[in-house]
């Protein structure tokens, strides 16, 4: 029997401009996302407009499918996906 990783990578390109619709997405399909990180460069000067989000997805392929179909319609974000197959013994 074989399971799949998904890890999903966006990197937001305007944290200010496409942050709440990117926000919405994820909290449509928060009950694929197993985990959640994310991050943007600080210091005491300013505060970065470019992020990084990694996730780590569960449920179905067509959940994951349709959820990145989704990040893909906006404009300004860059989603690249990593898929791990296991055997599982």
């Amino acid at each position: 029997m074989e399971t799949e990783i998904n890890i999903v990578t966006i990197k937001v390109l305007d944290r200010i401009k496409e942050a709440g619709r990117l926000q919405n997405i994820l909290s449509d399909y928060s009950q694929i996302i197993n985990t959640r990180f994310g991050y943007h460069e600080l210091n005491d000067m300013k505060c970065s407009r470019t992020g990084l989000i990694i996730l780590e997805l569960k449920g179905s392929d067509a959940d994951s499918h349709n959820f990145i179909e989704k990040l893909n319609q906006i404009g300004g974000i860059i989603v690249k996906v990593m898929c791990f197959k296991n055997k599982k013994q």
